[in-house]
């Protein structure tokens, strides 16, 4: 699948970035909108770019805002000869109302202005050209900015429009600082899918199962984050279902999983002092039952074998022998998928093996 391709090729250019770079791809086959927070020097507009290239036949629009940026700037000069007319009509071609996807800088310094329109057109996909509707194309708005807008400002609606937030920061690893110093990644060829592409991609993400093992795991989250004074909103909750079906098809598979569920940890909080307890919260209630059953009888297999070679007693050996054939059968009863407990399986039945040899003396 080319879009998977995509996100391999990106993920080799840009070095720290699978993230963001899984953020972005789940936003546009989920027609979501995305905020890269961070400073600057971190790649947040290179990366957006991409966009331009890897979906043929769209239309892409990238500007930086200041306090003092117009509407002109962001939604076309207005006409004159309309004007002379008495009409308000603007020359909207080659800017964001016509664009597929866009890019705004320095997004929390739209000022009052600009912020109306670019509600409308973020959240409706609406452009108001002289009081009359026009529905804009665009799918995905990818925003900027270097810190997070601050209380009273009057930019809530504008922070609560992008369901994906992602904090971008410089590279961590030396071997990645270098590589990025040398250039190395950047004569990676990145795939391009069409745009007729794309939206067949997204009635296929449509159409993408949540089965109810996810619906509970998201009714516990949103409890647990009431307990905690979070309240994300009802809409937001829903929302976020567009992208599990997005990240579930962007891995090739027709079902979400629970797992998918920890990409909310970007997306279910409102304040920089509720993320760290969102990302607690989704990540315990992202793993689902069965790896948990797994992990959690890996570490009591470990502990019963350990105990037969500090105690070598024929009551120890019988006690464990026991206790494994009772894990085997739990195992074999709620794990479906045998692929998935092979390995276990294994170590039980060579484990129960010795023991056996062990107490015959053989």
């Amino acid at each position: 699948m080319k879009i998977k391709e995509i996100k391999e090729s990106l993920t080799k250019k840009y070095f720290e970035r699978s993230q963001e770079i899984e953020g972005i791809l789940t936003a546009i086959l989920a027609r979501q909108h995305v905020l890269l927070i961070g400073p600057a020097g971190t790649g947040k507009s290179a990366l957006s770019a991409e966009l331009k290239n890897i979906v043929r036949g769209s239309n892409y629009f990238q500007w930086l805002l200041t306090r003092f940026s117009t509407p002109e700037e962001l939604f076309g000069v207005l006409n004159l000869k309309e004007l002379e007319k008495g009409v308000y009509k603007r020359n909207t071609s080659g800017k964001l109302p016509e664009s597929h996807f866009a890019f705004l800088d320095e997004i929390f310094k739209a000022n009052s202005a600009i912020l109306n329109s670019l509600l409308t057109l973020i959240n409706e996909r609406l452009f108001y050209n002289n009081g009359t509707p026009f529905k804009s194309p665009l799918i995905t708005l990818i925003g900027s900015s270097n810190e997070y807008p601050e209380e009273g400002e009057g930019l809530e609606a504008l922070f609560d429009r992008f369901l994906l937030r992602f904090e971008v920061n410089y590279l961590k690893e030396d071997r990645n600082f270098i590589d990025m110093l040398k250039g190395n990644g950047q004569d990676v060829e990145i795939p391009s899918i069409s745009l007729e592409e794309l939206v067949q991609y997204q009635f296929m993400v449509d159409l993408v199962n949540i089965p109810d093992d996810v619906y509970e795991a998201l009714a516990e989250i949103r409890r647990r984050l009431h307990d905690e004074g979070i309240f994300p909103s009802d809409r937001r909750f829903k929302q976020s279902l567009s992208l599990l079906r997005a990240k579930a098809f962007l891995e090739g598979r027709t079902e979400v999983v629970v797992n998918d569920i920890m990409l909310l940890a970007n997306s279910l909080w409102e304040t920089i002092d509720q993320k760290n307890m969102v990302t607690q919260i989704v990540r315990e209630n992202a793993q689902d039952k069965v790896t948990m059953l797994i992990e959690e009888y890996t570490e009591v297999i470990a502990e019963l074998i350990d105990s037969i070679k500090n105690d070598t007693s024929t009551e120890t050996n019988v006690e464990v022998r026991k206790k494994l054939k009772e894990i085997e059968k739990d195992l074999k009863e709620k794990v479906k998928d045998p692929t998935k407990i092979d390995k276990l399986l294994e170590t039980i039945s060579n484990t129960c093996k010795h023991i056996e040899k062990s107490i015959l003396g053989i």
